[in-house]
């Protein structure tokens, strides 16, 4: 089942990154970032056209409270959802608190590492503090960077699926998962 997340007062840090709720005076640095081609493609949406788009999408992040802001020296970079699990095509896991992980990255930034620094970090949010037993993470198959930060971060394969995108085409994708057991043998 999908479990409650309010991420609106927390605050992680990692050595190069804080993770954060989204503020309003962010809206410059998501717009640079998500008004670039390339980008928001692999993650299923099409490039901002325009500040407003960008407003508006920033505030669903703030009102939805659980999405966070990836800021590394006073920029934001990026985001990382915290999102419902499609509970209709990932049965089974009714008696298991679960969500789903998302993540954007400005195109600067890409092969540094830090995506697997955030998503490690979330991951230790989700299991230690948020209390889930469960979480999915996604990707095209023709993103094998996201492939790549899922498998540094210890999901494992669970199934084959399609996704419609926000512009309407359809992409394959690949479903993965961690669970808290597997993340405490990593751990240990």
């Amino acid at each position: 089942m999908n479990a409650d997340i309010d991420i609106s007062n927390v605050i992680l840090k990692t050595p190069r990154l804080v993770l954060r709720p989204w503020r309003e005076s962010d809206l410059n640095d998501f717009f640079e970032y998500a008004s670039v081609d390339g980008v928001g493609q692999m993650a299923g949406w099409t490039p901002h056209r325009s500040i407003d788009e960008s407003r508006e999408i920033l505030g669903h992040f703030i009102e939805g409270k659980k999405t966070f802001a990836l800021e590394k020296d006073g920029k934001v970079i990026g985001s990382l959802g915290i999102e419902k699990y499609r509970e209709a095509k990932l049965p089974g896991f009714e008696e298991k608190k679960c969500r789903e992980i998302g993540y954007v990255l400005a195109k600067p930034y890409w092969g540094q590492g830090l995506m697997p620094e955030a998503v490690k970090e979330v991951i230790r949010y989700c299991f230690e503090d948020a209390g889930l037993d469960v979480i999915f993470c996604g990707h095209f198959l023709k993103n094998t960077q996201s492939a790549r930060v899922q498998e540094k971060c210890g999901f494992t394969h669970y199934a084959y699926s399609t996704y419609e995108t926000r512009f309407g085409t359809v992409e394959d994708d690949e479903i993965n998962l961690i669970t808290r057991e597997q993340w405490l043998a990593m751990k240990d």
